[in-house]
């Protein structure tokens, strides 16, 4: 297929495997965009077709000047942990507002990622202003962005979409480090010692028991395009999760069921994250739904045993 596309942090979890489904349905017209200031990155997207690359820097310019068919703006700083407020609020809301504007003034189809962080510790998850307070200031800057588009809604003359990805996993998280999924780490941890750390309980959950709308990168990805390709009316914010929640200690369970070896261990609730802590996670899907999404999803066990055929052989 001949459109041009253009995906912000390309590079990146969501942004290489989005790009790895275009090219799969026939979009091998894709523009890089990402800073790469982790260069192994580069192992997430060498085995793709892409035709281009801008700088971050440079990406308003060059769609002002150039023709672009479809934005995907993945790229942001996700780290929950980082609380300099002024790197956070220039990455994930000026330059994403930028954008937005220069994208809208050209009428180009703009579908950017959201977060379920915005639910802070409001366990009812639907896209509704009411039951969004948000526990740091990752989570508040994709908060503003999200309110900065609902305060021009009426006046988008193309397609404009947030999608609020709950706990993502799969292939090619490696470099969040940190911010990898449990997944990704339980499975380090089962290879390197045997032993699956998972925290005791705090928030009134049980050792193990606080709970994630885990949704398999794949899934994401699929709803991403499938929303990309609605018309401008639907513009809006959808959540992308399962709608259903599972345990850690489920996790870490199907971690051992897949190695047919490893235990659990309890540790500690770290009280310095306490207070900005998302115990309980899972995604209201009945906006997505009356747009007529029916895709299902993958189970947690179909999307543990998937990522972890692929983790433990890459």
């Amino acid at each position: 297929m001949k459109d041009t596309i253009l995906v912000t942090g390309g590079a990146g979890f969501i942004g290489s495997n989005l790009i790895s489904n275009l090219n799969r349905i026939g979009y091998t017209n894709i523009i890089l965009s990402d800073y790469f200031v982790n260069g192994k990155q580069v192992s997430n997207v060498n085995h793709l077709k892409i035709n281009d690359f801008v700088s971050p820097d440079n990406l308003c310019e060059f769609i002002r000047n150039n023709h672009v068919d479809k934005v995907f703006h993945l790229g942001a700083c996700s780290d929950t942990t980082e609380w300099n407020g002024e790197y956070m609020m220039e990455r994930n809301f000026s330059f994403s507002k930028r954008l937005l504007n220069t994208c809208t003034l050209k009428k180009i189809p703009f579908v950017y990622a959201s977060s379920a962080s915005v639910y802070g510790l409001i366990e009812q998850s639907n896209e509704n202003p009411d039951n969004e307070k948000p526990l740091n200031i990752y989570g508040f800057s994709k908060l503003l962005f999200d309110n900065f588009v609902r305060s021009q809604l009426s006046a988008f003359e193309s397609l404009v979409c947030g999608v609020r990805y709950f706990n993502v996993f799969g292939p090619n998280e490696s470099h969040k480090k940190g911010m990898a999924s449990v997944i990704y780490h339980f499975n380090n941890q089962l290879l390197s010692n045997g032993v699956i750390k998972i925290f005791r309980g705090s928030h009134s959950f049980e050792d193990g028991g606080h709970l994630r709308d885990f949704i398999e990168v794949g899934d994401a990805v699929d709803l991403t395009i499938w929303l990309s390709n609605r018309g401008y009316y639907d513009s809006g914010i959808y959540n992308c999760g399962t709608g259903v929640a599972r345990s850690f200690n489920d996790v870490g369970q199907l971690v051992i069921n897949w190695h047919k070896k490893g235990k659990i261990e309890y540790i500690d609730f770290p009280s310095v994250l306490l207070p900005y802590y998302q115990p309980f996670t899972c995604a209201d899907l009945s906006k997505i739904n009356s747009l007529g999404y029916k895709n299902s999803f993958k189970t947690l066990e179909e999307g543990v045993n998937h990522y972890m055929n692929w983790l433990n052989v890459n």
